[in-house]
């Protein structure tokens, strides 16, 4: 089930906005090539989380 308009998955709902905005791009993503609904959202989590930890990291920082 793709969301969308501000239905979100249980899991994201307490999650900061921009955060939960990825999460879910990156799920409806991954539900339209036919990955199982626990699996995307999981991974949209996930993957939404190394997005912001990589803005977050300042230039020329060598774990970044």
């Amino acid at each position: 089930m793709p969301w969308y308009n501000g239905e979100y998955p249980p899991s994201c709902k307490n999650q900061p906005l921009p955060l939960r905005e990825k999460a879910v791009e990156i799920a409806n993503a991954l539900l339209q090539q036919g990955v199982e609904e626990g699996i995307a959202i999981a991974t949209g989590l996930k993957r939404a989380r190394e997005h912001f930890e990589k803005e977050d990291q300042p230039e020329g920082d060598p774990e970044g």
